[in-house]
């Protein structure tokens, strides 16, 4: 099965790929880790933020590793690269 998500970029992760947010086909249930690795092959530049990146599902951060993640259409996942800041 595939779910339309949207995904959102922020902070480095907007300068990576250009855009702010997109609607991504994932196929579910996927792997934290595989969504990671299918965003990268969307966007290669945002390798440099391997290990220090999290993603958040429904509002809910998950840990990029073998967690599997049930996504449905419409669903949101937000890209969060480590913030700085005062």
């Amino acid at each position: 099965m595939t779910s339309n998500v949207i995904v959102l970029y922020f902070a480095k992760s907007v300068e990576l790929t250009g855009v702010k947010e997109e609607s991504v086909a994932v196929p579910t249930p996927i792997s934290s880790q595989d969504l990671w690795t299918l965003l990268l092959q969307r966007h290669p530049r945002l390798c440099v933020l391997q290990h220090q990146v999290v993603l958040a599902v429904r509002h809910q951060y998950v840990a990029i590793g073998d967690q599997l993640v049930t996504l449905g259409d419409g669903d949101e996942v937000a890209v969060v690269p480590p913030l700085s800041g005062g």
